[in-house]
């Protein structure tokens, strides 16, 4: 399991109030091993801080 998977596992189970697309996009990159695009890792980010989880690690941005 990589990085940003851990991450939107994370957000998915720790019973924060989700809007239905968050909950979407986090499902979708939660099982999905590629690497994500800018656009993706971006949100994942805004994600995280909006609801108080630790950031991505620094390797997740290369």
């Amino acid at each position: 399991m990589v990085e940003h998977q851990r991450s939107a596992m994370a957000l998915l189970t720790a019973g924060k109030p989700l809007k239905p697309r968050e909950g979407q996009f986090l499902g979708g990159i939660a099982f999905d091993a590629n690497p994500l695009s800018e656009k993706q890792r971006n949100w994942l980010v805004i994600l995280l801080a909006k609801h108080g989880l630790p950031p991505l690690a620094e390797v997740e941005a290369a």
